[in-house]
Order: C-alpha cells, then structure tokens, then sequence
C-alpha cells in the first residue's frame, strides 16, 4: 500500500468536506432545494472573484468558459488581442481563430510577464480591437501577469479586458471589479479545491454591450440564456448538481479562512517551494514574475525531465507536472495551490531530492528540505 501525494496545477488534492459533499443523495435540481443551494454558491463566487457582477456556473472544464467569453462577446470578423507567453494563452489564440476572429497575437516570450505597455502600443495601433485576451497565471511556465497594470491600461478604451484565472482565482490576488476586468473566467479543479467539471464566468456591464450584439454560434455556452435562468436563480440546462452541493463547501472553507489568509498561504508555500529549488542549485523558469500558484523550475543538465516526473510518480506516489509543447522534458513544475500545506511542500521536495539524487545529480541531500522548512520557519 502507498499514499499518494497530488501536486499538481489541477486536479488539485480535495478537502475531507469536499468528498463528503459529493456522497450525499442526489437531489433534483428544480427544486426549492437545489435554488438554495444554487444561490450560496453564487454568492461564494461573487466573494471569490471580488465582484460584484454575476458569475455563471457553467458544467464544462476551464475551456469550456474560455469558448464562452470568445462566442459571447464578439462575432466573425471582429479583431482581438491573444496575449500568448505559453500554452493557455496561446489557447485564446486558436478559439478566436475557430469562429472566424482575426486574433492579433502579443507574443510573449516563454518565462516571462507580458508588458502592459505593450498591451498599450497595440491597442492604439489598432483602436479596432474589441477584446484584450490575458492570462491571470499561465500555467504552463508558473508565470503571473500583472492584470491590475493592464486593466488599467484597458479601461480607457472601447475593448474589454478577458482574464483566464483558471489556475489562479482562489489562490492569489485577482480584484475583478477594481482591476477593471470584464470577463474573468476559472475552473473547479485548481484553487477551488474541486473535482474537473465546472467552469465559471462574470460578466461586466463593459461586457455585456458587446453580447447584446455577437454573431458568432452559440447555443450551450449563450450567456444570454444563463443570464436568464440565473436571474430566476435557475440554470438553462441541467447542472452538475454534486459539484455544485461541493462548490458550497470549498466556498464555506475560503470564506472562513479570509482571502488575505488564503493568498498569504499559497505566497508563503511558493516561497517555500522556490528557496528549496533554488538551495539545490536549480533556476527557475520565470524568476522574475514566479506565481505563488505552481513553481516551475528547469530540469539540470544530463537529466532526462520526463523521467524525473515518472519515477517520482510511479515509484513513490508523489505526482508532480512535467513541461508542456516546447518546454517537455526542460521544466517540472510543482503546484502549491489549493488544499496544499506545508508539509506536502516538504514531501514533495524530499521526494524530488531522491529522485534527482538517484538519476546522478549531485548536492547534499537534505538542502531542498532544510530550505523550504526555514521558509516556513520565518
């Protein structure tokens, strides 16, 4: 028998309460009940995204609320611009594309943050741009975009601002309504401490200008029929009724522990993660823009990163991520959002240490944990 230790940037390991959540009865979901139900975890959401616009709850993955913003605020033919510094934000880029968008591509390179004043060059270059497509934290290389800076920069032209938090909303700063931000999107799997299976989108007033004249196909993901059932605090198809019943709990957990707490307690294990990486002689991959979602940090040279990820998994039960497109087999990367504490931190890198140590790099065994544990100590 083994334990088996998630770290990962989603699925992210799931709260005691979470899974009792999930094992109650099923309910229908038009019922009196189910609107209760249905009304806290909007409520929660509202608290989470800092905002006081609505927040639908879409049954999709993170993607699926990415298609939504694209098929709801613009139509074929409309111009936006797709920040891309890795595999999401190049994510914006292809759906955009699918329904007929000239994507305007910022690119970014890989390991590094956008420049919002690059942000501000295109925008009045091309004053036709509708939409500015950004990533909160893109995922694939552990960097974390400044979106206060470039909604500053937005808010004073005609197109709206488009946020993928997917892998950051509930686990570091993102003030929806005050950092001018008109559609946010996330999903359940990462800070959110849910299973896969449920998306999230707001809407600003902004925003909804723009939906009251899209052409592009829509059917499932049209805001405009979730908006009315939402208002009837009801959902336009049948829901996940079991994620929604764990969503309340996962809400009911960050709400008790404060956002401050919770943003404090990803900034101190991403410390944590970063002072050990950097103690056994590793770089990370963006040092100067490091979430405090997942750390990503170049494999050493002779060492085979894919193997590294597989051998920590399938010998000791401790899954941690590899690179994605360019970057497989370069970086791992290690997550530190969700319901992770410290001493999953520390596992991890213990069995990292083990790992790199028995692939023939060479360091003091013990560094990586000595250094995470005085970070936590301070």
């Amino acid at each position: 028998m083994r334990k088996n230790y998630l770290l990962t940037p989603g699925p992210t390991p799931l709260p005691p309460e979470v899974c009792e959540a999930m094992a109650r009865p099923i309910i229908h979901h038009r019922t009196p009940q189910f609107q209760n139900i249905l009304k806290e975890a909007s409520e929660g959401l509202r608290y989470v995204y800092q905002t006081k616009n609505d927040v639908f709850i879409l049954t999709s993955s993170g993607t699926g609320t990415m298609e939504a913003a694209v098929v709801n605020i613009l139509s074929p033919g409309d111009t936006a611009l797709t920040v891309q510094g890795g595999k999401f934000g190049e994510r914006w880029t292809e759906i955009c594309q699918s329904y007929g968008i000239n994507a305007e591509v910022l690119d970014v390179e890989w390991g590094k943050a956008v420049e919002p004043k690059e942000i501000e060059k295109r925008l009045k270059a091309k004053p036709k741009i509708k939409a500015v497509f950004t990533t909160l934290c893109e995922t694939s290389t552990g960097v974390v975009n400044d979106i206060e800076a470039i909604g500053q920069v937005v808010k004073n032209t005609d197109a709206v601002l488009v946020v993928d938090a997917i892998s950051g909303l509930g686990a570091i700063d993102l003030q929806t309504d005050s950092w001018f931000c008109d559609v946010v999107v996330s999903g359940s799997q990462k800070g959110l401490m849910l299973p896969p299976g449920l998306g999230f989108i707001s809407v600003s007033p902004k925003a909804w200008k723009l939906a009251e004249s899209s052409k592009c196909p829509k059917y499932y993901f049209d805001l405009k029929e979730a908006k009315k059932a939402y208002d009837k605090t009801d959902t336009p198809f049948t829901p996940a009724i079991t994620l929604i019943i764990a969503l309340c709990e996962a809400l009911r957990m960050l709400k008790e522990d404060g956002l401050e707490n919770v943003f404090s307690r990803h900034k101190k294990m991403a410390d944590a993660t970063q002072a050990a990486v950097k103690a056994l002689g590793l770089e990370l991959f963006a040092p100067m823009a490091a979430s405090d979602v997942v750390t990503a940090a170049k494999v050493p040279h002779g060492i085979d990163g894919e193997k590294l990820v597989k051998a920590m998994r399938d010998t000791y039960g401790v899954t941690i991520a590899g690179g994605q497109s360019e970057l497989k087999g370069k970086v791992f990367r290690i997550a530190h959002m969700g319901f992770i504490e410290e001493f999953d931190i520390i596992v991890g890198i213990s069995c990292l240490e083990k790992v790199l140590f028995q692939m023939g790099y060479k360091f003091q065994l013990g560094t990586g944990v000595r250094a995470a544990e005085e970070a936590f100590l301070k």
